[in-house]
């Protein structure tokens, strides 16, 4: 079994930044996709920004160039750094990633318990 946990300071100004980072830890052989995603108040969850089992990343329109997703092999996190914060980017964001958890048997999909992302005017 996987356990994610996000961390990162939940309140930032309007035009500041802020890191979140979110680790993995259980048993699995390995972690083959890490995204963030968010929720935002009587709106869908959506993609911010996803990356792969190598360096290719993907982001949503309204982030691109400001948010940068990166992965730490190592320590078995990724993280997304934020800067230029608006008030739209207010919402609960939550880590997925889709691992496998033994060889021979299918990946599976875990979800961190989303920490609060709020930016003020």
């Amino acid at each position: 079994q996987v356990q994610l946990v996000e961390s990162g300071r939940g309140l930032v100004q309007s035009g500041g930044s802020l890191r979140l980072s979110c680790a993995a830890s259980g048993s699995f052989v390995s972690i083959n996709a890490r995204g963030w995603y968010r929720q935002a108040p009587g709106k869908p969850r959506e993609l911010v920004a996803s990356v792969d089992n190598g360096v290719s990343t993907n982001y949503a329109d309204s982030v691109k160039g400001r948010f940068t997703i990166s992965r730490d092999n190592a320590k078995k996190t990724v993280s997304l750094q934020m800067i230029s914060l608006k008030p739209e980017d207010t919402a609960v964001y939550y880590c997925k990633m889709r691992v496998k958890t033994r060889i021979g048997v299918r990946e599976s999909e875990y979800w961190g318990q989303g920490t609060q992302v709020t930016v003020s005017s």
